[in-house]
């Protein structure tokens, strides 16, 4: 065992320079490597998505946008390509500007800005936001920048939305306003062109048109009436020489004049046939009969006095027939006026059909009409809301501050990093050559490679010259190490990049 343990220790001192050399080589890229990454400074702001001010009970916002789709919104438009040129000349974000194309300069800008949203259920909603820079004072004045145009955005972005809100129920108010006037001129329009057949006015005119009938069957009986009363007077004229007014009547003509006036009412009433009326006209000519016989003695009378009787009979006829024209007027005006009614009343239910039809879409326009008028004014009050700030908003928790350090690189962790991972790789090396190398070097190689067992072994001596050659090459590799990275890291400091 401590033969073993001896061997094992004379190889760690004989490859000790190899580990010492790889190592240092390697530690000391690492460190250079370290040393030559830039400084990057991260500054960052807190925003907070604030709820409205006023009860969505009592008065709604007509922004329907949520907080977290609003935020995604902001973003989109805040990465714009406008905006992050606009953002890079505006601070000298790179100072070799002119030597980087607009594209890449896109590009960084994207890469170096970074939003963190926050959002749940019963949680506040947040945003922070980042930039990354060389130069602190530049991540500082970027993130500044940043949020001044996050809350320019969202006042533009909700507030837009409520003025075009408004302004599109604004116009459909004025539109269903016109929609509406010219459906009410197509009613009126209609009315008065069927004026005379409109549904309200049904039953007036179907009074009228019994009215009307009741007038008529009235005229009717005057017109049997004044009939039956010229064809007396001519009987009577032919049976006694006289007229009705110049002599006296005697009871048979009085009672003539009675069944006359009977049968006159009958024949309003009933037809020629009723048992009546045939009694009536029975009794009326038996009665003529009498009177004419006993009106036979008095035709002997002067010619002057026949004279005036038929004088006077004209006259009775005359105004007999002008009445009875008259009548006839009046019952041809009522037929007149009932054959117009009849027309309106057939053309009354489609003139319904038809008004109903336009005032449905009359009041399907105003019901519109009116909704709009609801939503103009819930529209106006929203408007009102965002214009003073009251509904939903973002508010800055945490101004963004020049970074006093470097967020990255962590230079010490990746030199201990870099130092252990070297030393690794050297250990991994001086192992595999040990793995590769087949020299025989003690008995038990002997034994494994010849299958023979050595009685002795004389270990191998160095001269004095292979020693000192041997040391030579040790003390010039860590003189190298130790002087190179030095002078290496110093040149990188005045020739390349100033090192902190």
């Amino acid at each position: 065992m401590r033969r073993e343990i001896k061997f094992y220790l004379s190889i760690v001192l004989h490859r000790l320079p190899l580990v010492l050399l790889v190592s240092g080589t390697l530690s000391g890229a690492v460190v250079v490597f370290a040393l030559l990454q830039p400084s990057l400074y991260r500054a960052s702001a807190l925003l907070l998505v604030e709820a409205p001010q006023i009860p969505t009970n009592l008065a709604a916002s007509t922004v329907a946008t949520g907080a977290p789709e609003q935020l995604d919104i902001i973003q989109q438009r805040l990465l714009t390509r406008a905006n992050l040129l606009e953002i890079a000349n505006k601070h000298n974000v790179y100072p070799d500007r002119s030597s980087i194309s607009p594209d890449e300069v896109v590009e960084r800008m994207r890469d170096n800005t970074r939003f963190f949203p926050s959002f749940g259920q019963n949680r506040a909603t947040n945003l922070e936001v980042t930039f990354t820079s060389e130069i602190p004072e530049v991540t500082a004045a970027v993130v500044s920048d940043y949020i001044t145009r996050v809350l320019d955005e969202n006042v533009a972005l909700r507030t837009g939305i409520a003025e075009n809100t408004l302004a599109f129920f604004e116009q459909e108010v004025a539109r269903l306003g016109e929609e509406l006037d010219r459906q009410s001129a197509r009613i009126l329009e209609f009315k008065n062109a069927n004026i005379d057949a409109l549904p309200e006015s049904m039953e007036y005119r179907l009074g009228r048109q019994s009215m009307l009938l009741e007038r008529r069957a009235s005229l009717q009986r005057d017109k049997t009436g004044l009939e039956d009363q010229r064809e007396r007077l001519i009987q009577i004229f032919e049976a006694t020489g006289q007229s009705g007014s110049a002599v006296a009547k005697t009871p048979e003509q009085q009672r003539l004049d009675g069944l006359n006036d009977q049968l006159s009412q009958a024949l309003a009433i009933y037809t020629e046939q009723n048992p009546r009326v045939k009694l009536l006209r029975t009794q009326i000519r038996a009665l003529e009969a009498e009177i004419a016989r006993s009106a036979g003695a008095s035709r002997g009378q002067p010619t002057t006095e026949i004279s005036a009787n038929e004088a006077i009979l004209s006259m009775q006829l005359a105004d007999i027939d002008s009445r009875m024209e008259n009548l006839n007027e009046q019952v041809e005006q009522i037929d007149r006026e009932l054959a117009a009614i009849e027309d309106s009343i057939a053309r009354t239910p489609a003139n319904a059909i038809t008004l109903e039809a336009l005032q449905r879409d009359y009041d399907n326009i105003s019901m519109r009409y009116n909704s709009a008028t609801d939503r103009l004014a819930t529209a106006a009050t929203g408007e009102r809301i965002e214009l003073t700030a009251k509904g939903q908003r973002i508010s800055v928790l945490h101004q963004p501050v020049v970074p006093r350090k470097p967020f990255r690189p962590n230079r010490t962790r990746i030199i201990a990093s870099g130092v252990v991972s070297s030393l690794g790789a050297a250990i991994g090396l001086v192992v595999l050559l040990e793995f590769l190398n087949k020299t025989v070097r003690r008995p038990a190689d002997l034994t494994r490679a010849l299958g023979i067992t050595p009685l002795a072994t004389v270990p191998y001596i160095t001269s004095t010259g292979e020693t000192a050659k041997r040391r030579g090459l040790v003390i010039a590799a860590v003189a190298a190490i130790a002087i190179g990275i030095p002078a290496g890291l110093y040149y990188i400091h005045v020739e390349y990049l100033p090192l902190d």
